[in-house]
C-alpha cells in the first residue's frame, strides 16, 4: 500500500484489514480519535508502536510524555507540525 492508498481509505468507516497497530492507530487518529489511536499502540513494546506513541502524546500536548517514548522509540519523527509528522510515520511504516 502507498501512502496515496492509506489516505484514500480514510473516507472509509474502518481502517482496512490487516494493518498494523501503529497504522490502524495513526488512521484513527486521522478521523480523530485519538483515544482508540492510542489504546492501539499504548502497551506495544516495538520501535513503530512507540514512534507513534510518542507523536500521539505531543498531540495531546504532554510534552514530556512525548519525549519518553521519543527516546524509547529511538527515531527522530518529530517534525515541526503534526500534519508532517503524521506523513513521516505513515510512509516510513508502510516501507517497513
Amino acid at each position: 500500500m502507498t501512502a496515496d492508498e492509506f489516505r484514500a481509505t480514510l473516507g472509509s468507516g474502518e481502517p482496512p484489514e490487516g494493518l498494523p497497530a501503529p497504522l490502524a492507530a495513526l488512521w484513527w487518529d486521522a478521523k480523530g480519535d485519538w483515544a482508540r489511536a492510542h489504546g492501539m499502540v499504548d502497551d506495544l513494546e516495538t520501535p513503530d508502536a512507540m514512534a507513534v506513541h510518542a507523536y500521539l502524546h505531543r498531540k495531546e500536548g504532554v510534552e514530556w510524555n512525548a519525549e519518553y517514548w521519543y527516546k524509547r522509540a529511538g527515531r527522530k519523527f518529530k517534525r515541526s507540525t503534526f500534519d508532517d509528522e503524521w506523513e513521516a510515520l505513515v510512509e516510513g511504516l508502510l516501507k517497513s
